[in-house]
């Protein structure tokens, strides 16, 4: 077991873990546990050999335990990254790389609330609203670690785009987060569905130019401008 790269569950004790089928297992003796926050040391103790990553799933979402590895192989990998680091060059490689970074971020988020507006199409009457709207909407969930589904590689950008705004208008324009919702399979979605259609019909309003009163508009009154 040892030999082989495992994702695994804490288990019923310290040193054991529970694989995805449920199987409990113990931790080989001479592995430790190591933190999880060093990206670089985990990458190379995954090279190094055999590694058990432990995620903690809470509802949705995971949660990084740390990875139990041979305690052998830990010091003098961490000892080569602490001589790396302390290079000059290694410095000037993350501040590159903390550029790229920021530049490719402003990128995104231009072109994640231009798909915005696409999808809202509001009249041009409202564009001032729609570009209120846009920009609250791409700060709420285009930022790195947003866990929102504007952070998604799997669907093209207009999708994102149009999730996005959709979610954005569940919890701002319609009492969702208030709701009491029974624990019913298919409720929740059901809900949400609902709500969904209804913030269509607000969003059509704005597309065909009708007269809407600011202070009867739930979207109005959601945005500030």
């Amino acid at each position: 077991m040892p030999d082989k790269q495992r994702e695994v569950r804490p288990g019923p004790d310290p040193r054991s873990v529970r694989t995805q089928d449920g199987q409990v297992l113990r931790v080989p003796t001479g592995w430790v546990l190591v933190p999880p926050g060093d990206a670089a040391l985990t990458r190379r103790l995954k090279a190094a050999g055999p590694t058990w990553t432990v995620k903690d799933k809470r509802g949705r979402r995971s949660f990084s335990q740390g990875l139990w590895t041979d305690g052998a192989a830990v010091q003098p990998i961490r000892d080569a990254l602490t001589v790396e680091r302390a290079d000059p060059a290694h410095a000037r490689k993350l501040d590159a790389g903390r550029r790229r970074r920021e530049v490719a971020q402003v990128q995104y988020e231009g072109d994640f609330q231009a798909a915005i507006l696409s999808f809202l199409a509001f009249h041009p009457s409202y564009a001032l609203l729609a570009r209120v709207v846009s920009n609250a909407i791409t700060e709420h969930a285009a930022g790195v670690g947003s866990g929102t589904v504007a952070r998604t590689k799997r669907i093209p950008i207009e999708q994102r785009a149009e999730a996005a705004t959709i979610a954005w208008l569940r919890h701002q324009t319609t009492e969702y987060d208030d709701m009491d919702i029974p624990r019913v399979k298919g409720m929740r979605r059901e809900v949400r569905a609902q709500l969904a259609r209804r913030s269509r019909r607000l969003l059509d309003q704005y597309r065909q130019g009708k007269p809407v009163a600011p202070e009867d508009c739930p979207l109005s009154r959601a945005v500030t401008f």
